[in-house]
């Protein structure tokens, strides 16, 4: 995948534009009309990259199809997790006049959602775990204000099951999160509930820093955990390829809420594509400001979570067998997909 270059090193410093025949979301869109496209993103990982990605190529098809531009390069901008470098991000993007902020992931959302009270800059969030619980919208259907989005809300009790289906002998499961993620929250609530209802028992170890991640980590190692489980979270996916090795070694899988864990090491990731998230949600986008359609009279946009994408080389790595695992896991899941670990995807 390629790198998101930015122009300065403080990735706030926005690019001045003089984009002229800038349409606005009237739905009288002529032909030829320029949209600036604000999209940003939290952080490097390669489930939000690969959002951004697909984004970005939609945009472009849409363009196309329209007979209008979406012009994004200028005001993409990535915060790397920094709250300040955020909220500078948004001032400067209210200032720049943008049709609309393509807020990546819940941090994001919250900021932009705060930043456009006033101007009514429609805002589409992407891979927004819970919208209604982060108080980002009213509700799914109607979310009110200017705001709307694609959520890449968890079906945290079929992962458990998965878990529970690759090992008859399950009793002890690490929970490895960070306490800042929203996307977090509920995920670990309804893991807690899952192991509680089944007898299983748990132990808790958080990180907000790959450094952090990597000792949490070894600390459940040490506890012997038969298996971890960790939610949509992003800091510990920015931690993965420093953790999975680890894991290997200790022959602890891994389960997640994104096939891009996989990718980097993580022994299975369930959840959605979120190829087809980036894709939808640049769809929206377009829906906004060519077609006039209102952000807060647009329902939010869930998927199924109905896909397993299990690492072959963790698999045999942490001592399962590629066919005995499609077996148990193809009666809970939609899709089962193979995967080998790389840094992005292609």
């Amino acid at each position: 995948m390629k790198k998101k270059i930015l122009a300065t090193v403080m990735c706030g410093a926005m690019v001045a534009s003089t984009l002229a025949g800038c349409g606005k979301a009237n739905g009288g869109t002529s032909e030829g009309t320029v949209y600036k496209v604000g999209i940003v993103n939290y952080v490097d990982d390669a489930s939000l990259n690969q959002i951004v990605e697909n984004i970005e190529k939609e945009l472009d098809v849409k363009g196309a199809e329209y007979g209008v531009t979406f012009e994004y390069a200028p005001y993409y901008q990535n915060c790397q997790a920094d709250s300040t470098v955020l909220n500078q991000i948004a001032t400067d993007l209210v200032a720049d006049e943008v049709d609309v902020i393509v807020a990546v992931a819940t941090p994001v959302a919250m900021v932009m959602q705060s930043a456009t009270e006033d101007n009514q800059i429609p805002v589409v969030f992407s891979a927004v775990s819970d919208p209604v619980g982060a108080g980002l919208v009213a509700s799914m259907e109607a979310p009110g204000a200017n705001i709307t989005g694609t959520s890449d809300a968890l079906d945290t009790k079929t992962i458990m099951n998965l878990m529970a289906a690759a090992d008859a002998d399950l009793s002890y499961v690490g929970l490895l999160y960070d306490t800042a993620q929203d996307a977090s929250t509920q995920a670990i609530i309804d893991a807690k509930a899952w192991c509680d209802a089944n007898g299983v028992a748990y132990v808790e170890k958080m990180g907000s820093s790959t450094d952090d991640v990597i000792l949490a980590t070894q600390a459940l190692i040490a506890e012997d955990v038969d298996a971890i489980f960790t939610p949509c979270d992003n800091t510990i996916m920015t931690a993965e390829l420093s953790i999975y090795e680890l894991l290997q070694e200790a022959g602890i899988p891994h389960y997640t809420g994104a096939d891009s864990f996989a990718l980097n090491g993580g022994f299975c990731g369930y959840g959605v594509d979120y190829a087809n998230l980036g894709k939808v949600t640049g769809d929206m986008v377009a829906d906004l400001l060519v077609n006039g359609k209102k952000a807060g009279e647009t329902p939010v946009v869930t998927f199924d979570n109905g896909i397993a994408t299990v690492n072959t080389e963790t698999c045999a790595a942490v001592g399962f067998d590629l066919e005995t695992i499609r077996a148990a896991f193809e009666p809970l899941c939609t899709q089962f997909k193979e995967i080998t670990t790389a840094e992005s995807f292609e």
